[in-house]
């Protein structure tokens, strides 16, 4: 078993980062920060790049997707890649473009729902606003702004028991007439006397209630008719914490998959620690937005930013196909969240694969593609998880249950590069809090780690291409 006291530790700096990222624009900007302090540097896609050995820069798209990488002192074009591949995003509530609404004297905030959540877990919670938004200055140059209004602003209040006695034996909502968050009662808005009247508003403005337009246009000193437009999403306000008697649990929004992002950084920033001075290969964390609604975006895993990238790393004037020898030399590790086994709800799992909280990261296989993981890559972690000392689990659905998906069978596609799907094991995944263990962070973080640090030699000694 892991050291508590040192899992506990890395477990309070990830809550901390899950705190921090309330959406995929949060989620870029501290890892910006934490890359920063361990002395990245930002490039950007729109320049020229003269990138060398030892090396250590990121470049982000659309504020929401990014990728760093740390290159090898002893690489040379047509070297592989050590990768681990995580996504930005998590099902959420999103606000509508058009969102104002007025019912019953309760002023409301029309949202969308994003991915695949629980979304009855969204009912009577305390809701807080974040995102990005769009700002015209007095130089007419229009600014992108994050936001996040940290306190509980909306709320989805659920329907009283006694009128709808149904509800403990079947529970069903309309998400669109139902699943609505209230922001404020129409007479405590108009005592306050918030804002310009609706009819004055134009723009931006006048898609959104004053009230909901003012608090934004205060958070980023602004006047309202200054926003053009924005992007923002609806999160759980409760922090996150360490739980269980035994502190044995995290609890927690957005562990899927913000628990693999913070991993994946982390390891790649520690990784730069060891050897980098002697590696031959080059080092990559590539975080993604949209997974949860398929990855097809210009900011999505599907989408051809992760070639570009390393093209542009692999470029040679002297060897025009640096890239193409590159990827069977490289190997991504696509992380994020596996299903751990559910005591209430055990005849849900395959009866040999019942991964736990404390069993280490999970490899993923599915034989129809679902995920990406061969037996090569699946040894090949298995080679990680030895140097790091960590034990790792193995899952396979039940042949009558069906499957998700993650970036891995997508990357693979895209690239031809060998991938292994892993993660840590949670339960209550794409509920608006989601629950793991307490050792999962340190032992993710040590497994990415020591992938980067040693795939080019477990590479070596494997012979089967």
């Amino acid at each position: 078993m892991a050291n508590k006291t040192a899992s506990l530790k890395v477990a309070r700096d990830f809550i901390k980062f899950v705190d921090a990222c309330p959406s995929p624009y949060q989620v870029v900007e501290e890892c910006k920060s934490r890359l920063v302090s361990a002395g990245f540097k930002e490039i950007r896609e729109r320049d020229h790049w003269n990138v060398k050995p030892n090396d250590k820069c990121f470049v982000t798209r659309n504020q929401s997707t990014i990728i760093a990488f740390a290159v090898g002192g002893q690489y040379k074009p047509g070297n592989g890649y050590a990768i681990v591949g995580a996504h930005t995003d998590s099902p959420c509530l999103r606000v509508k473009v058009k969102s104002t609404r007025v019912k019953q004297g309760f002023i409301q905030v029309g949202t969308e729902c994003y991915g695949g959540g629980n979304w009855p877990s969204w009912f009577d919670r305390d809701l807080k606003v974040a995102g990005r938004l769009l700002v015209r200055d007095e130089k007419n140059v229009i600014q992108s702004k994050l936001v996040h209004i940290d306190r509980p602003v909306m709320r989805v209040p659920h329907l009283a028991i006694h009128l709808q006695r149904e509800m403990n034996d079947k529970f069903s909502t309309n998400k669109e007439t139902q699943l609505v968050p209230i922001l404020a009662t129409q007479s405590g808005f108009q005592l306050n006397q918030c804002g310009e009247a609706k009819s004055e508003a134009t723009g931006c403005s006048a898609k959104h209630h004053s009230a909901f337009i003012q608090m934004l246009s205060q958070e980023v000193n602004a006047s309202p008719d200054q926003i053009v437009d924005l992007d923002l999403f609806l999160a759980d306000y409760q922090p996150s914490a360490i739980g269980g008697v035994l502190e044995d649990f995290i609890f927690a929004p957005r562990l899927d998959n913000l628990l693999s992002s913070y991993c994946s950084l982390v390891g790649l920033i520690e990784s730069c620690n060891a050897g980098l001075d002697k590696e031959t290969s080059i080092r990559m964390v590539a975080l993604f937005d949209n997974e949860e609604v398929g990855s097809q975006s210009a900011q999505g895993a599907g989408s051809s930013i992760t070639e570009y990238v390393m093209r542009r790393l692999s470029a040679d004037t002297q060897n025009s196909t640096a890239f193409e020898e590159s990827i069977p030399k490289s190997m991504m590790i696509s992380a994020d969240m596996a299903h751990g086994i559910h005591p209430n709800y055990a005849d849900k799992h395959e009866e040999n694969f019942k991964p736990t909280f404390d069993g280490g990261p999970v490899i993923k296989t599915n034989n129809n593609q679902r995920y990406a993981t061969t037996a090569i890559t699946a040894t090949i972690v298995r080679e990680a998880a030895r140097y790091a000392d960590v034990p790792v689990q193995d899952v396979m659905v039940r042949n009558d249950s069906p499957c998700g998906s993650t970036i891995g069978p997508i990357l693979s596609t895209r690239l031809g590069m060998r991938t292994a799907d892993v993660g840590a094991a949670q339960l209550s995944m794409h509920s608006c809090r989601e629950v793991c263990g307490v050792y999962a962070p340190e032992q993710c973080l040590k497994l990415y780690r020591a992938f980067y640090e040693n795939f080019t030699k477990i590479d070596a000694a494997l012979n089967a291409e």
